[in-house]
């Protein structure tokens, strides 16, 4: 009797075990868990709009898709993210466009001076070079979810600006090679210097000028270093999202859907955050002082100039897409 209770209570646990077991691999099937690095802080709006992005995902796919993100760099540093995620390490991330400008010039369209001046033109010139990123990025393995602009990029100066004759010897702040051309074109002297820098670079004379957008100017409180900014909008440079194709085939379809519709939302809502930003940090730029101008007609003529020389410059490197996108972005 003791051996047939026994042997009733082995098969009552090995049952258990093995339903538990079932459910275990069920959830380990249906629940999946991205790792998401992006280089910015919790604090910057384009992380902010990435946290919602993945909240909105989590809710479509009813919790079995979680984007856990790794901000600040934490996880991989902002040069490393788009290697890790096409070896495949981690599955999704967020890189600056312009980062890549020397996997391909067509990668540099969006910081290229003077092109897209606006938040009209910038979404102009992503509706026309959209699909050529997007199959760069194809050919890598590598699928475009989303982009989202930055502030529009300005001068500061430490006294007025009324023709380029007076950035003669400007000692310039830049941090990529078309900022640095567009620097020599002005007459000035460029200097690479990172965004945490800038009051140091400024404290010992490195530079006295930068071109940047009012968010950078704010972060640094340049008002302790320069005195004008002028809103001169030389390009709106873009962070993109893009996740790992092979990743991508491996969600089922309306994983995948999912995905998709909250990468549209997060697009949407990151332009409207990025232009509200525009609007606050420059009202803090004057606030502390700063006087906040547009170009002398003088020295916007200069500019006109200087765009025309550099996006010759650019499209003979970019081949015949560049010239399809500085076609549709120069008619009228």
């Amino acid at each position: 009797m003791k051996l047939i209770k026994l042997l009733a209570l082995v098969w009552v646990t090995s049952v258990l075990v093995s339903c538990g077991g079932d459910d275990t691999n069920k959830a380990s099937v249906s629940t999946i868990t991205w790792d998401m690095p992006t280089p910015y802080s919790d604090a910057v709006f384009h992380t902010k709009n990435i946290h919602a992005f993945a909240a909105e995902v989590k809710q479509l796919t009813d919790g079995h898709l979680n984007i856990q993100v790794h901000s600040g760099a934490s996880l991989y540093k902002h040069p490393e993210i788009k290697r890790a995620i096409r070896s495949g390490q981690v599955p999704i991330g967020e890189v600056l466009i312009s980062l890549l400008g020397n996997e391909d010039p067509l990668f540099q369209v969006d910081s290229l001076p003077l092109l897209a001046t606006s938040y009209d033109r910038a979404r102009k010139l992503w509706q026309v070079s959209r699909p050529e990123i997007e199959a760069l990025l194809d050919k890598q393995g590598l699928k475009l979810l989303y982009a989202v602009p930055w502030p529009p990029q300005g001068l500061y100066t430490k006294k007025p600006i009324n023709v380029v004759e007076d950035m003669e010897g400007a000692k310039i702040r830049v941090y990529n090679a078309l900022l640095s051309r567009l620097v020599e074109l002005l007459g000035g002297n460029p200097s690479t210097v990172q965004s945490p820098e800038i009051p140091q670079a400024f404290s010992t004379g490195l530079i006295n000028a930068m071109i940047t957008s009012p968010s950078t100017g704010v972060s640094s409180q340049c008002w302790d270093f320069v005195s004008h900014y002028y809103d001169i909008q030389a390009w709106i440079p873009k962070n993109m999202v893009f996740v790992n194709k092979r990743a991508f085939d491996r969600l089922t379809p309306d994983m995948q859907n999912a995905l998709l519709a909250a990468a549209r939302h997060a697009e949407e809502r990151g332009w409207e955050m990025s232009e509200k930003e525009t609007a606050e940090k420059t009202r803090t730029l004057s606030s502390n002082g700063m006087f906040v101008l547009k170009p002398t007609l003088e020295f916007q003529n200069s500019l006109d100039e200087i765009k025309i020389q550099m996006e010759s410059e650019w499209e003979a490197t970019a081949g015949k897409s560049g010239a399809v996108i500085l076609k549709a972005m120069n008619e009228n």
